[in-house]
């Protein structure tokens, strides 16, 4: 972590008609270029996300690359990369952060045209300094990375790539495996949620407006989720250009605990709660992650005996949906797939959504009670609701 020079930051001169507006896109991102875990340990890790989930290896850093702080394993899988990253030092930063979260999320980091604009146009809008501009190089070129504070210990990081040839970036070297087991299909990360106390939906929905030009693009209060026993609120933020998309939960008032306080319990805090992955074929990535041993939530059969109504008429095969637990939600634009895994470790916290979008835009509203009542069965499972 580094300071700032802010005399540069208030210095700083805005070019053209860049206004504050709900459309305004001061910040362009043109995607996801990574999300980085803090695992206990990465090689197991890498393991299981190369078994489970079907990715890549792309990249390696450790001792052999020089570096003597930690170990990173860099997968991808078409336009999603993953780095798994563990410590040596027991009293270092990442080391806290495990010991504090457990394996889960600490770096979203976003793909930008220029990292110190990207940076100043933040700072300057008050967002809190994580990592100062800063250009690391080697013989394939350089890159140009800096970074803010969001929720939580989640950090954004600007990753800026156009003069680099390299495997992923100076530090790395090509990752050699003999174990590599097919890809799952899954094309690119379609939304990241994160998941705050209550009370501060609102404050984070506008950091990501103020601060880094999002708008909301659909808000959901405790009407729209809610079972009998839970309840939460949510606003969804999008980039100016739609690329990235960041729902934020906060907790509602209801008679059990949410989920999400569940999430902040365990995560003693806010964080990134799940990674919602796109596919183009749902009923093969999802046929093969349950071959692979991942565990989905389970959805109640009696689901199936409406979902055809309200949906009309689609592609798939409801009976095989069924099978696997895929659910169907429609909105005016079309219709989407879309399932849930069980927690991905230990802690009940971080967990993936995989998702095929048959042109909808939404977020499966019409899906939110039986999901939120599968949630509640594993807390109950679990002694937490």
């Amino acid at each position: 972590m580094s300071t700032t020079d802010l005399t540069a930051v208030k210095n700083y001169s805005y070019s053209g008609e860049k206004i504050f507006s709900l459309a305004k896109d001061f910040l362009p991102i043109n995607g996801t270029d990574y999300v980085e875990l803090y695992v206990g340990n990465a090689k197991q890790a890498a393991h299981y996300y190369k078994t489970a989930f079907g990715f890549q290896s792309l990249a390696y850093s450790g001792l052999e690359t020089g570096d003597k702080e930690k170990t990173s394993y860099v997968l991808q899988q078409d336009k999603i990369r993953l780095v798994l990253t563990t410590p040596f030092n027991p009293d270092s930063e990442i080391s806290e952060h495990i010991k504090k979260h457990g394996d889960g999320v600490k770096v979203i980091a976003l793909w930008v045209d220029d990292a110190h604009e990207a940076f100043y146009e933040t700072v300057s809008r008050g967002a809190k300094i994580y990592l100062s501009p800063e250009t690391i190089s080697d013989a394939d070129g350089e890159v140009v990375r800096s970074g803010i504070y969001t929720y939580g210990d989640t950090i954004h990081l600007f990753i800026e790539r156009k003069n680099y040839n390299g495997v992923f970036m100076p530090g790395f070297e090509k990752w050699e495996s003999e174990y590599n087991p097919s890809d799952l299909g899954f094309k690119y990360i379609d939304h990241m949620v994160g998941n705050v106390e209550l009370g501060d939906m609102t404050k984070w929905a506008k950091f990501y407006e103020d601060v880094m030009g999002f708008a909301n693009l659909v808000t959901f209060d405790d009407k729209d989720i809610s079972t009998q026993y839970t309840a939460l609120m949510s606003k969804v933020m999008t980039s100016g250009n739609g690329r990235i998309k960041f729902p934020i939960n906060e907790p509602a008032h209801g008679l059990k605990k949410s989920q999400i306080e569940e999430y902040i319990d365990f995560n003693k805090g806010a964080g990134c709660q799940h990674i919602a992955i796109a596919t183009n074929d749902i009923v093969f990535s999802v046929s093969e992650m349950r071959k692979r041993g991942v565990e989905f939530l389970h959805v109640p059969g009696s689901y199936y005996d409406t979902v055809a109504d309200r949906v009309g008429i689609i592609e798939e095969d409801m009976a095989i949906l069924k099978q696997l637990g895929i659910m169907v939600d429609r909105d005016e634009e079309g219709y989407l797939l879309q399932i849930f895994t069980k927690p991905v470790e230990d802690r009940p916290t971080l967990f993936f959504e995989i998702i095929q979008r048959k042109g909808a835009k939404s977020f499966g509203k019409g899906n939110f009670k039986a999901l939120f009542e599968s949630i509640e069965a594993e807390q109950e499972r679990r002694g937490t609701l």
